[in-house]
């Protein structure tokens, strides 16, 4: 019973319909084709805002390329301590960018505050001597499935001006935070001042299919250069693009979120006393004793530890094709322990 990662879970029906349609007679390459053709439309209508869009295959692409476009080699970005940038992509912002430095800011549940970016961009002033501060990274929802609401978004997109920031989102769950907090889309993107998004769908029931998205189409002809210089510019562009329209036009994108988060919900509401955090996107996080966890193991549920070494944290994520039936299981098998 799988609750590792989104990761693992197979590609939605609407999706592999829209990569079977696709797959008919030839089509231009490099994002001449009649779906790449359509995505700019389809998202500004998405979005409430004129925007460009760019397929990529992995959130990893998505983040370090939008980054680098944000950021010069000798510019800082902030971004949280425990974001996916810093953690999990082996440096590819570093390396996209030349070398800019990401410079780490604490906060509870993986989110940060406006005094706190103020104060990390204040103790590293710009002068000829240190990096330059460029860029402001945020994770909606976070590392720890929490959720920034529209209004603290936009006030840390206002305090990221004032100090001439750009800001950079990474949506590898976007479409659980927009669920969970049942809103417009634009409100916690473009209308918040986002720069640029990187919005996921392969969590959500894609195949390798990520899109980012620019509110700012100043950083447009940059972006496109690097994407080519790094490899992403795909040639057979049609696959990603149609999987990408199918997960806005359908409606799965929140069909799909939806289910994993109320599947969510209900792990955390059978035992709150083990929360570590509230249950707010699609993962759980709970603390077990290392006897706890090894006898959840032993009954076939797959989770991750969590934490420093010891912290008795264990992360649960469920995916959009979730069986109930899992979940009822690990429910029953936490409610047991002892």
């Amino acid at each position: 019973m799988q609750f590792l990662s989104d990761n693992t879970s197979a590609v939605a029906p609407e999706i592999m319909a829209a990569l079977q349609a696709a797959n008919e007679g030839f089509a231009d390459s490099y994002g001449a084709d009649q779906w790449s053709a359509r995505l700019d439309t389809v998202f500004s209508a998405f979005f409430g805002a004129p925007v460009r869009v760019f397929p990529v295959i992995s959130g990893t692409a998505a983040n370090a390329l939008s980054l680098a476009t944000l950021c010069p080699p000798y510019g800082a970005v902030f971004a949280h301590e425990h974001a996916h940038i810093v953690r999990d992509e082996c440096g590819a912002v570093e390396g996209m960018s030349g070398g800019a430095r990401i410079m780490l800011l604490p906060g509870a549940g993986g989110r940060v505050t406006p005094d706190t970016l103020s104060a990390a961009v204040h103790s590293n002033p710009a002068n000829v001597h240190t990096t330059q501060p460029s860029a402001w990274s945020i994770t909606q929802a976070t590392e720890f499935g929490q959720c920034y609401r529209p209004a603290e978004l936009t006030a840390l997109c206002q305090r990221a001006r004032q100090h001439q920031l750009h800001v950079h989102m990474d949506g590898a769950r976007f479409a659980n935070a927009l669920a969970f907090l049942d809103c417009h889309p634009g409100d916690i993107s473009g209308r918040a001042g986002v720069d640029v998004l990187s919005f996921g769908a392969t969590k959500n029931g894609a195949l390798a299919a990520e899109a980012v998205v620019f509110f700012n189409h100043d950083l447009v002809r940059d972006f496109e250069l690097r994407r080519k210089r790094a490899g992403h510019l795909l040639s057979k562009m049609r696959y990603a693009s149609a999987q990408l329209l199918a997960y806005i036009e359908t409606g799965v994108w929140l069909r799909n979120a939806t289910h994993a988060n109320r599947l969510a919900a209900q792990i955390a509401a059978a035992v709150p006393a083990r929360l570590v955090l509230a249950a707010e996107a699609n993962e759980v996080f709970l603390r077990l004793s290392a006897a706890e966890a090894a006898a959840l193991r032993a009954q076939g549920f797959a989770f991750y530890d969590w934490g420093a070494a010891d912290s008795g944290e264990c992360r649960f994520v469920v995916s959009w094709h979730q069986a109930p039936a899992d979940v009822a299981a690990l429910v029953t098998a936490l409610v047991e322990l002892r």
